[in-house]
């Protein structure tokens, strides 16, 4: 397929816990069909789908920080340093072609929070975003009723159960 997938979510899975193999099993899945995963580059759900890409023969690149949180997954077949959080955000969002967030906390909804708002004030091209997990749902719902309120677009994210139906959702707006 040739595109880049950005995946956000959780330093905080180790190796071995369900939301690291649900990682690793969607960087398998997305390199198997040749796409690039770009993460933020450090451990946990972001290791992981390095990892999985890496072992299908794709690229993982990792945006990661000058000052460094910790240590950058051993994974990653290139890595991109940025001074800033925001700047780290703004590469994550630039260098994906798709997105797919997993679990996650305060960093994960931020860059799922700075990817909305670039696809509503059309700062880039549309590109599909796919949330994975109830904690995304209901997010999601929340927000797109404050956007009809608004008269804003909603249903720009669009939230799934599984990791397959997610990579199947941001492909196939892809090709």
């Amino acid at each position: 397929m040739n595109k880049t997938i950005t995946v956000f979510g959780s330093a905080k899975p180790l190796p071995g816990e369900k939301e690291y193999i649900t990682a690793y099993k969607l960087g398998r899945i997305l390199g198997e069909i040749e796409c690039t995963v770009c993460t933020g580059g450090y451990k946990g759900i972001m290791d992981a789908v390095s990892k999985g890409a890496r072992d299908m023969g794709a690229k993982a690149i990792g945006i990661i920080l000058e000052k460094n949180l910790s240590q950058p997954s051993e994974h990653l077949s290139e890595t991109i340093v940025c001074k800033t959080l925001l700047e780290r955000v703004d590469t994550l969002i630039n260098r994906g072609d798709g997105f797919i967030v997993l679990e996650g906390g305060t960093g994960t909804l931020l860059e799922l929070a700075a990817v909305w708002e670039y696809l509503n004030k059309a700062l880039c091209d549309k590109k599909p975003v796919a949330c994975m997990g109830d904690t995304w749902r209901r997010i999601v719902a929340e927000i797109d009723i404050r956007l009809e309120k608004e008269e804003r677009e909603s249903g720009l994210i669009k939230c799934f159960d599984t990791i397959e139906e997610c990579a199947e959702y941001v492909c196939s707006q892809l090709e």
